[in-house]
């Protein structure tokens, strides 16, 4: 039997993660200091791991209900409340996911007809085009620039929008450029999106890891767009609690109610030992993630000092935990620079382009990692590109 012609045609177009098939490269050597995979190097606090425990040992081991326990999604929407600035009701507003893929899988699938286009801006984290296409929608990227901070600028994205756009996608803090947007942007944006009666879908998962001194703006903030935004976000991040696979969407009734139906149906519900120790996440707040986040900024100015030392142009991230030097004037591709980094000084970051066209002759390093891992990986990126 020939199975791939028996594959969804839709499915077979799309590839494999670039940051997934690069790592593969590095399984099993321990001689590989790791910029790569966007994963806190903190173990989740002691508090979070304790509730999940102590859940456990109460027998907590039922399912929940398909929206999620209701003391969870109320503790979220006063969170929510205090962080985002927007009041969602707890009981009808807000459903717990398997972490934001799950959520972002769920409202695509709930909103998108063949054919739908949906604009995202790029560089982007890797899952948002084979998203868009597995829930037959049409992905339409537009770039942002170096020059601009990698925000998406209003006018790239008025230049984008047709008579059959139905849903922009955001995510600041981005990933993999760390690039936040400005109010100024923000309300540019979500003028448009009024304007052209436009839902938005945005990935807000490192807000809390902001850096430039400025508050987290959520669009969903803004006036008029409260009504057509679903804000993600989850616990993976900023709490370190990546294995945990928890998330959240909200939205108004009628698109949670749209997005439970498939949820209810492919997943029942979220682990009810995950949604035990996101309580105490969210009880525990601010004291939990500002150490870690401390040190990220740390990291952060570690790294982007260092680049720019050894004459690579990496612009200061506002969020998350990434940089995005620009390796262009090597004369060589991401990922052939990539490659190469790994072989002649066993350093692996990934290559621009894993995350969309625009992202090529860039090269993405992770700080969730060691800053002793970080200095041997500076010292060897030196003498690496003394050899190009």
């Amino acid at each position: 039997m020939d199975i791939q012609s028996k594959l969804a045609g839709h499915l077979q177009a799309i590839p494999r993660s670039g940051i997934r098939d690069f790592f593969e490269l590095v399984i099993g050597r321990d001689d590989v200091i790791s910029l790569g995979v966007g994963e806190p190097d903190f173990v989740t606090p002691w508090s979070i791991r304790e509730a999940a425990i102590y859940s456990l040992e109460k027998g907590e081991t039922s399912y929940t209900s398909n929206l999620g326990l209701l003391t969870l999604r109320d503790k979220i929407s006063e969170y929510v409340d205090e962080f985002f600035h927007v009041k969602y009701a707890g009981k009808s507003e807000v459903l717990i996911t398997v972490g934001v893929s799950e959520a972002l899988d769920l409202a695509l699938r709930a909103l998108v007809n063949p054919g739908d286009e949906v604009i995202y801006h790029e560089p982007c984290y890797v899952s948002y085009s084979p998203s868009i296409v597995m829930a037959h929608g049409k992905a339409v990227p537009v770039a942002t620039k170096k020059e601009n901070g990698f925000s998406l600028k209003p006018e790239a994205l008025a230049a984008a929008i047709t008579d059959k756009t139905k849903i922009v996608m955001l995510n600041f803090p981005t990933n993999p450029t760390g690039a936040v947007a400005s109010q100024e942007d923000l309300e540019g944006i979500a003028k448009l999106c009024i304007e052209h009666d436009l839902i938005v879908l945005s990935d807000e998962i490192y807000s809390e890891l902001r850096y430039d001194g400025q508050e987290h703006v959520s669009i969903a903030s803004l006036p008029g767009m409260r009504e057509r935004t679903i804000l993600l976000h989850g616990f993976s991040k900023a709490f370190a609690m990546t294995g945990f696979r928890l998330g959240f969407a909200c939205a108004p009734p009628e698109l949670i109610e749209a997005m439970m139906k498939i949820h209810q149906y492919g997943i029942l519900c979220a682990p009810i030992t995950s949604q035990a120790a996101a309580l105490e996440a969210l009880s525990g707040g601010k004291a939990l993630y500002q150490p870690m986040k401390d040190e990220y900024r740390r990291r952060r100015n570690f790294l982007v000092e260092s680049l720019n030392e050894m004459g690579i142009d990496c612009h200061l991230p506002g969020g998350a935990f990434y940089v995005f030097p620009d390796i262009s004037q090597f004369g060589i591709s991401s990922k052939e620079f990539a490659m190469g980094l790994l072989e002649a000084e066993q350093v692996a970051a990934v290559p621009g382009d894993a995350f969309g066209e625009s992202g090529e002759g860039f090269l993405r390093c992770c700080y969730a990692t060691g800053m002793d891992d970080l200095k041997t990986a500076m010292t060897a990126m030196k003498r690496y590109i003394g050899t190009l």
